[in-house]
């Protein structure tokens, strides 16, 4: 698995493979990208932590409506993941930022 912070208000458009842009008919379904329920708090902004499989080599992204994003990302109309990070890369980068997990189950964690 591969993985990649994303700011709030922010959601995946394209998708590219190593055979090139992802494409529904040939791998007969869609790429496999899931929003985990932890995220990152940096400078009040909330990065939500993505899981997608191996197969997928690069992201782009896009603000889901201009008008509710930061100031400083308004002028950016899209962005391409082109590195995607490994679940050690995750640890460290959980370790040196605040770190807040949202549970919508408790009882899923609580034995």
């Amino acid at each position: 698995m591969k993985y990649f912070f994303l700011s709030e208000g922010w959601a995946v458009s394209r998708v590219w493979s190593s055979d090139g842009l992802w494409n529904e008919i040939a791998w007969r379904r869609q790429p496999n990208i899931r929003r985990l329920n932890l995220c990152l708090v940096e400078r009040n902004e909330i990065l939500w932590l993505y899981r997608v499989e191996d197969a997928i080599l690069t992201v782009e992204v896009k603000p889901i409506d201009p008008n509710q994003v930061s100031q400083a990302a308004q002028s950016i109309s899209h962005v391409i993941l082109k590195r995607l990070i490994t679940g050690d890369q995750v640890l460290e980068r959980l370790g040196a930022a605040e770190a807040t997990c949202q549970l919508v189950n408790i009882q899923s964690v609580v034995l």
